[in-house]
């Protein structure tokens, strides 16, 4: 598999994650990151098309992002991992089941709460 197609993989994975959650926008930030944003809040960041291996990085809280560093396949993120976010062990091999998950929660972080009801009432129905 090249790194080309690894992001590219990454990303399809991410966006069908990001599919059901409201508002969400996908962008290029000014550092050539994909994002993915909720009412201009990043809940997610892939590292620029040039980072070879490919990079994520999800929206957490400090309490989830202790847990996620302590059962391992996951690293403080560089710069910004002092609010809780955590990034994807790049010597792991990526669970994306549990992923998924982490997005949604990323984006309920991230979500304005009207938004964030209403992915948790469309859950519980």
């Amino acid at each position: 598999m090249t790194a080309a197609f690894g992001r590219q993989e990454m990303l399809e994975r991410v966006r069908r994650a990001c599919a059901g959650l409201p508002e969400t926008e996908e962008m290029i930030d000014g550092f050539g990151h994909t994002v993915m944003k909720v009412r201009g809040k990043t809940f997610i960041m892939m590292s620029p098309e040039e980072e070879t291996p490919p990079g994520l990085s999800i929206k957490s809280d400090k309490e989830q992002q202790f847990l996620l560093l302590q059962q391992g396949g996951y690293v403080r993120t560089p710069y910004i991992g002092q609010h809780g976010w955590v990034s994807l062990d790049q010597a792991s091999k990526p669970n994306w089941d549990e992923i998924a998950g982490l997005i949604r929660t990323g984006y309920l972080l991230a979500a304005p709460k009207r938004l964030a009801k209403e992915v948790l009432e469309r859950r519980d129905t």
